[in-house]
């Protein structure tokens, strides 16, 4: 009886403190293959310390440079900060709610049912709309009261340039709602991550002239650049520059088709390959 507790205890103590080096290499296997057969994954080490180094590194220079910009164009900081909100928001916005469906692995039911994936895709605009309505307006109150910066008084020229910024946002939300639609859930970190590759490159709190020479051509592709440089432009000199804007709405219009065509590309390969009920990692 003693004997058969002794093993019992044995056998337990094992189990509970016990320490396999194989078992703990056989876990860190599995971990390294998830992560070698995830490219999203991969990208996401290198991406974030790279972004950080980069943005801040141009903000520096120029803040070096021009000291003195930020206190003629009172506002300037605040506005760049709740104008790129509302880019990150709408991209947001609209791939949390496809996420939501993903999540939920429901995605396969909607596309039997008779909805059109254009329906889809104008359904998941709305809600993006609606969720940085919720966010963005009471931002925007807290820096009326807080800093006494009123968005609004911008006038007209706020309206374009909320269009551009959501447009563009759509655009990226659609097609990282494709590639999550394609490679599956392992790629979701897409959705938090892809629209900070912007950050440095549409020279958000900087003009694009800090950027190198060979960078601004890249710059001037996208369109937030112009809206940005819009709104310097505005808040600094009092001139709404709608040439640029005019400049982004034809990026836009290109980028918007391009997603689109992308994100029905994507859907069929999903298709053919069964990735719509399989929707895992």
């Amino acid at each position: 009886m003693s004997d058969d507790r002794a093993l019992n205890d044995y056998t337990l103590n094992d189990r509970t403190w016990g320490i396999s080096l194989a078992r703990i290499n056989a876990m860190v296997l599995r971990y390294g293959y998830l992560l070698k057969s995830s490219w999203p994954r991969l990208l996401e080490l290198v991406y974030w310390p790279a972004l950080q180094l980069i943005t801040w590194g141009f903000l520096q220079t120029y803040i070096a440079d021009n000291a003195g910009f930020f206190a003629r164009a009172g506002g300037a900081f605040l506005g760049a900060v709740i104008l790129w909100d509302i880019l990150f928001r709408g991209q947001l916005g609209f791939s949390i709610s496809f996420l939501e469906e993903m999540w939920a692995r429901n995605v396969g039911n909607l596309m039997m049912s008779p909805l059109k994936p254009i329906e889809f895709l104008l359904a998941l605009m709305v809600m993006s709309v609606i969720r940085l309505a919720i966010g963005v307006v009471p931002m925007t109150l807290m820096a009326l009261a807080f800093f006494d910066f009123n968005l609004y008084a911008i006038g007209l020229p706020l309206i374009a340039f909320f269009c551009n910024l959501i447009f563009t946002s759509w655009a990226m939300g659609i097609l990282v709602s494709g590639l999550v639609l394609r490679h599956g859930l392992g790629a979701e970190s897409l959705a938090w991550t892809l629209m900070f590759l912007l950050l440095p490159l549409t020279c958000v709190y900087y003009p694009v002239a800090v950027l190198p020479d060979w960078l601004q051509l890249a710059a001037w592709a996208l369109p937030p650049t112009y809206v940005f440089e819009g709104m310097r432009a505005l808040l600094a000199d009092g001139v709404f520059r709608a040439d640029l804007m005019v400049q982004a709405l034809a990026l836009n219009a290109v980028y918007f088709v391009a997603a689109c065509l992308a994100f029905f590309a994507l859907l069929n390969s999903a298709r053919r390959h069964g990735a719509l009920i399989q929707s895992g990692e």
